[in-house]
């Protein structure tokens, strides 16, 4: 492989690297501890099995498999004449188009078949969460607030992993809606950091995002408000699910990481952006989710 391939990615040329590759599937740690966050709160809810468990993983892998491998599917074009982008498997050819769908029409059965197979309400559910994060794809083309389109995406994964377990709403309802704006916030945030680089592409290309609206500084201020609201968000779903010291520990974690992410990125200075944007919120689903697996298990 090219030694100019993205970051988060793998050497080797076989179609199984090929494919882990197209949808940056080490990116999957973002935002599975929160789908695993939902299961071990509904728990609290009714006693969450092996299987449920598994197909919870499984439907969330295939989920985002859809939403990345779609993404490039419609960015192709966009990728080929990005710099940072042109060795993705579609525009450097090491994967077709028709390769590129094979693989996404199947997650889709995937996560249609998983849905199906926990319960009614996931069923129901499923297509509206397919029709959400494949649209995600195309709002970079006509809105500045991508970014919590993206976030809006990521969201169903706290929501899936209850009702997964539940098969209903929680109750008080604000809960699951809080989780999720938690969820959308940090999203939001960390995916402004990511389209800094793209500044000056976006720019000539006519795509929209806050950087180019607002300039590096400004956004960089909005991602730290909406880091600041998903933290806040973060204690209110803590008090609201009755979790306990563990899971708060956790909370404080990922404000120290955080806040170490911001200071590694500056206007002008995106050396560090790639520790930033990946290493860093890596860690601060992990923590949240090993804060309430704590929780729950003392």
């Amino acid at each position: 492989m090219s030694s100019n391939r993205e970051g988060q990615t793998f050497d080797g040329e076989s179609l199984f690297v090929r494919y882990v590759n197209f949808v940056k599937l080490p990116h999957t740690v973002f935002a599975l501890p929160f789908a695993l966050l939902g299961v071990i709160v509904a728990s609290y809810q009714q006693p969450v099995t092996w299987r449920v468990a598994i197909l919870v993983v499984i439907a969330f892998t295939a989920a985002r498999f859809v939403a990345m491998g779609f993404n490039r599917i419609a960015d192709r074009r966009i990728d080929a004449r990005n710099p940072r982008t042109q060795s993705r498997e579609l525009p450097s050819a090491r994967l077709t188009i028709a390769q590129a769908w094979a693989a996404v029409i199947a997650a889709m059965v995937v996560f249609l078949f998983c849905a199906w197979a926990l319960n009614p309400l996931c069923a129901a559910l499923a297509p509206v969460a397919l029709i959400w994060i494949a649209t995600y794809s195309y709002t970079k083309r006509f809105t500045d607030w991508s970014h919590l389109w993206l976030g809006g995406a990521l969201a169903i994964a706290p929501v899936g992993g209850y009702v997964a377990v539940t098969g209903q709403w929680s109750d008080p309802a604000w809960l699951l809606v809080v989780i999720a704006f938690a969820v959308a916030c940090w999203v939001a945030g960390f995916d402004i950091f990511y389209a800094l680089q793209d500044e000056a592409f976006d720019r000539k290309e006519g795509l929209h995002s806050l950087v180019v609206r607002l300039g590096q500084g400004w956004a960089i201020i909005v991602a730290k408000l909406l880091h600041g609201a998903a933290i806040a968000a973060l204690i209110v779903f803590g008090k609201g699910a009755g979790l306990g010291l563990p899971y708060f520990g956790g909370v404080i974690a990922a404000i120290l990481i955080i806040s170490w992410e911001h200071r590694q990125v500056k206007p002008g200075d995106l050396s560090k952006l790639n520790a930033a944007f990946f290493t860093a919120n890596g860690i601060v689903s992990i923590v949240v989710f090993l804060g309430a697996l704590v929780d729950r298990i003392l």
